[in-house]
């Protein structure tokens, strides 16, 4: 009986890694579709980063003190430090340039583009030698092929646009108006733009993940972790949204699509906490592997 239980927490271990990263990616997609809607609502993307961060704030701040005051490794100064780097990274940079090209483009090159993180987590992981690169290993081949897979794919998905799968279906098209006509010559060039914020992103949040992999080594509180990256990244926003919306009106959030977007993008941030707390717990090289996986 006591082997069966211990093979069954074996096997929960093994999947929960798996279960974080398919429930982080199943509301990444929901939180990029939500974002595009409310944009196209006219909901600035600058205040809508601004607000999500606010809320989850709100949220992580209170839960960080009384779960972890305990337990919780003194935070020193060097160590805020270390968490504003990583919320400039992480937040700052990251998801302005994601909303960024969302709203240039649309959620399905986001997601697509998204497949790009992995492989520029296993690039950076090799230059800051936390993943050995033997070249003699069958996984650490398997990784540098899905390395250029991904690179490939998103420069095909940028940069080739292939016949609309129902032009037959269609019925034949008016005579454009000039209007129309201007939209229609402006969107391959919104494609591209979009595919280099999006891609940006993904950057950024390779190297937030990297920076959070080093930081969580030598201070393992992931919630303590999330709590200033999140308090952190919204002061930065307010600043960003602050120089980038000069309308008073921007400012004001909406009890519709708006405000379900901002309360959904907080769950993202507790899937985070669990992504955090598996790689924390089975070390960034296995994540890394695991993550190729999926």
């Amino acid at each position: 009986m006591r082997v069966q239980k211990m093979r069954v927490r074996s096997c929960l271990n093994e999947l929960a890694p798996f279960a974080a990263m398919v429930a982080l990616e199943c509301l990444d997609v929901g939180l990029t579709t939500l974002s595009k809607a409310a944009m196209s609502k006219g909901m600035s993307h600058f205040i809508f980063v601004f607000y999500s961060n606010a809320l989850a704030s709100m949220i992580l701040l209170p839960a960080a003190f009384f779960f972890t005051r305990k337990k919780r490794p003194p935070v020193t100064l060097p160590l805020l430090r270390k968490f504003f780097l990583l919320s400039t990274v992480g937040i700052t940079l990251m998801q302005n340039c994601v909303f960024t090209g969302v709203n240039y483009s649309s959620p399905t090159l986001a997601s697509a583009l998204g497949n790009l993180v992995p492989a520029f987590t296993f690039l950076l992981a090799v230059i800051f030698r936390m993943e050995k690169l033997d070249l003699k290993s069958i996984q650490c081949q398997i990784k540098i092929l899905g390395t250029l897979v991904c690179i490939s794919g998103a420069l095909i998905i940028t940069l080739y646009k292939g016949f609309p799968i129902l032009s037959s279906l269609s019925p034949p098209p008016s005579q454009p108006s000039p209007s129309r006509a201007s939209t229609m010559s402006t969107t391959p060039n919104n494609w591209i733009i979009g595919s280099i914020f999006i891609v940006t992103a993904c950057l950024s949040l390779s190297a937030s993940i990297t920076g959070q992999a080093a930081i969580l080594k030598g201070y393992p509180s992931e919630i303590t972790l999330v709590s200033f990256y999140c308090l952190f990244g919204t002061f930065q926003c307010a600043l960003v949204a602050l120089i980038a919306e000069r309308n008073p009106n921007a400012w004001k959030l909406s009890p519709n699509i708006e405000l379900v977007a901002v309360v959904y993008s907080v769950s993202n941030l507790h899937t985070r906490k669990s992504f955090l707390s598996c790689k924390s717990h089975f070390g960034f090289s296995t994540f890394a592997k695991r993550s190729f996986s999926s």
